[in-house]
């Protein structure tokens, strides 16, 4: 190794950076120093997030069957504005026994001041929970300025106190309770972590009784400081719903008119697994009014998962052959081109899922990943909607001519996009970008454009296309970010320009949906921290650029795989490092696996690529939307800001805030 390396390092370099300089967090430390990375930021909605961990910990014990009643209370601080929230339940009660691997320490303090420690691990206490990673409460104390909890268990009440993560005094018996049990906790968020930040009333409302719409065996009783109370807050109520999902709807849509008067809704039970263990159960509720924009809520284990994922597209699937399968019955030929958008679009969707070990996209929980779900809640609710159909057919006839007039209007823009693509295309063929291989739209489906990052990747996707309906536009790297680019800048990049002209719609003022040349526009990166960064470039334009074309649901960011696992004469994909472990724990159990990192797009051959990323019928694709709330699109635009624009502040304290994520997937990767 040549002398020149060390030449030219600066003075004093190897003394500045010792073992006194590697620094060892200790206990819930990390939590209060990397917020973000457990509740996903520190802004209002992080605050209230810590509130569902509790109240999640509380319906937990309802659905095991050990509770049913949980009380939330929220009290006035001494300025007036809401401080603490209690949330208490009728349950088993935490643990106060000395825990077996901590002497000294009773089980409550182990898992109000331990990382990774509760009941939801083994599934001994929990068949299905809401709580998976053991940090939720523990997360909640670290974050509290004051946290108290009181245990009833065994006849006597025991609490302890806590701030900041730590125990301020010992767990004590405070007195008798012959006839209570359950578990009280208490606390008020830490003004060093969310400043001047308080709870919302309205928001904590509306999360109890949401909660009591979703386990219809559970009362959960609301109470707040008089001084707390609206018109939309009252100062005490109790929820109870017999109906769970079916009676949330029939108050959210109200007076509307629906295309069938009767709602499709239900549950079922799912049949046990080959080892015996029940595997859960599926509550669903929809609606079609006549006049709607949608709105879709979607749940697993009673915490929301606003970005949907598996469960969604297993009841997707399920209602979209249902309809055609009822088409072929009265003998409607068209019926079998209908999507799962000319289905849900427009309606009022509520589901439910309650399933063994799910798997999350993150700890927030936004996305479900867990595969088995698809499956399971298509053959159970597909068997109900035949039935919903074929039962009165005059209602089956009414939702199925719905959903067909919707497929009509979907085909006519399609076709008229089609005409305006091709005119565009004889018009200024020479216009186009010439790295553009463009589709035919001859074909029967949708007509797309994957971005696709660099060439390599390009060629495999040119070979593994579907050359009637999907058009295939390289990049060349990380693009342009526009966020921090000038007006001038962005007009004369070139990866901008060909970006633009294959899309034909135009950008911020001049942007028309009704030009765009493609129903889908699919962006295609690596599975990899650079590919997330180039994915999150090009999204950035878009919404900057094309805001229109987001809000109608024409993006998409693709999933191509990071792994390839073989046994034997069995491979199988995986998109990241939870669900490699999962098919490790499933599909291959107890084989001996061979696994392949994929180093990017370019490393898969066109068969592959098309099998895993490209061919609608076994890839899996996410939507870019805008929420219709003007003051949550205005939220994103702030976020967008201050994260992709040109001062670097904000992206320093961000990073900041997630610096062990970011570190975690440069390792992984």
């Amino acid at each position: 190794m040549s002398d020149d390396l060390f030449e030219n390092a600066p003075a004093g370099s190897a003394e500045a950076y010792d073992s006194s300089a590697i620094e060892v967090l200790e206990g819930l430390e990390p939590v209060r120093r990397r917020p973000g990375m457990y509740i996903g930021g520190t802004d209002e909605r992080a605050l209230h997030h810590l509130a569902a961990e509790v109240l999640d910990n509380s319906m937990d014990e309802a659905v095991a069957g050990h509770a049913n009643r949980i009380e939330v209370t929220l009290e006035a601080g001494p300025d007036g504005t809401a401080g603490t929230i209690t949330i208490s339940d009728n349950g088993r009660g935490m643990p106060i026994d000395e825990h077996p691997k901590y002497p000294g320490k009773s089980a409550l303090e182990v898992i109000l001041t331990t990382l990774h420690s509760g009941g939801k691990f083994s599934g001994k206490a929990y068949a299905t929970s809401g709580g998976l990673h053991g940090v939720g409460v523990s997360v909640v104390n670290a974050l509290s300025v004051k946290t108290r909890v009181e245990v009833a268990r065994n006849k006597e009440v025991y609490a302890q106190e806590f701030s900041q993560g730590l125990p301020t005094t010992k767990l004590q018996k405070v007195g008798a309770a012959p006839n209570r049990r359950g578990t009280t906790v208490s606390f008020t968020p830490d003004p060093e972590i969310f400043g001047a930040q308080k709870f919302k009333p309205a928001r904590l409302f509306r999360l109890a009784r949401s909660k009591a719409y979703l386990f219809a065996g559970v009362e959960i009783r609301w109470k707040c400081s008089p001084e707390l109370a609206s018109d939309d807050v009252p100062a005490e109520a109790v929820f109870q719903f017999p109906g769970g999902l079916a009676d949330h709807l029939k108050e959210q849509v109200g007076a509307r008119e629906c295309v069938t008067s009767d709602f499709f809704a239900g549950s079922q039970d799912f049949p046990a697994n080959e080892a015996g263990q029940q595997q859960g159960r599926v509550e669903w509720a929809i609606a079609w009014p006549l006049w709607s924009d949608g709105s879709y809520s979607w749940y697993c284990n009673t915490i929301p998962t606003p970005d949907g994922g598996t469960h969604e597209q297993g009841l997707r699937a399920a209602l979209t052959k249902g309809l055609r399968a009822f088409g072929e019955l009265v003998k409607e030929k068209k019926a079998k081109d209908i999507t799962p958008d000319d289905v849900v679009t427009g309606s009022e969707i509520m589901l439910s899922l309650f399933i063994r070990d799910p798997q999350f996209q993150s700890q927030t929980k936004d996305r479900l990943t867990s595969a088995e779900a698809a499956r399971l809640v298509e053959n159970a609710v597909r068997d109900h909607f035949d039935h919903f159909l074929a039962d009165n057919m005059e209602r089956g006839k009414a939702l199925l001519c719905s959903v067909m007039e919707r497929m009509d209007e979907r085909l006519r823009r399609k076709q008229e996009r089609e005409v305006k693509r091709k005119t565009a295309t004889n018009a200024k063929k020479l216009r186009l970008p010439g790295k553009l291989t463009d589709c035919s739209g001859e074909g029967d489906g949708d007509t797309e454009l994957f971005i696709v990052e660099g060439d390599s990747a390009g060629g495999s996707a040119k070979q593994a296309r579907d050359r009637k309906t999907q058009a295939i536009l390289p990049i060349r790297g990380k693009i342009l970010n526009v966020a921090s680019a000038s007006a001038d800048k962005i007009r004369a990049n070139q990866e901008i320009a060909d970006l633009t002209l294959a899309l034909g719609c135009g950008i911020r003022k001049d942007c028309d949906p009704e030009n765009l040349r493609y129903d889908r526009v699919i962006i295609m990166t690596d599975a990899d921290v650079d590919g997330a960064h180039i994915a999150t470039l090009l999204m950035t334009f878009f919404f900057r650029e094309m805001p229109e074309i987001v809000r109608r649901g024409h993006l998409y960011l693709a999933q191509p795989p990071l792994y390839r696992l073989t046994a034997g004469k069995e491979s199988r994909y995986a998109r990241d490092d939870a669900h490699r472990a999962e098919l490790e724990a499933t599909v291959f159990k107890g084989k001996k696996v061979d696994v392949g990192r994929f180093k990017g797009l370019g490393e898969m051959n066109p068969q592959q690529l098309r099998e895993t990323t490209m061919s609608p019928e076994s890839r899996s694709l996410i939507r870019i939307t805008l929420p219709q709330e003007f003051e949550q699109r205005a939220s994103v635009g702030r976020l967008v800001d201050e994260l992709m624009g040109r001062n670097p502040e904000h992206r320093f304290n961000f990073i900041q805030n997630r610096a062990a994520e970011i570190d975690r997937d440069l390792i992984d990767a």
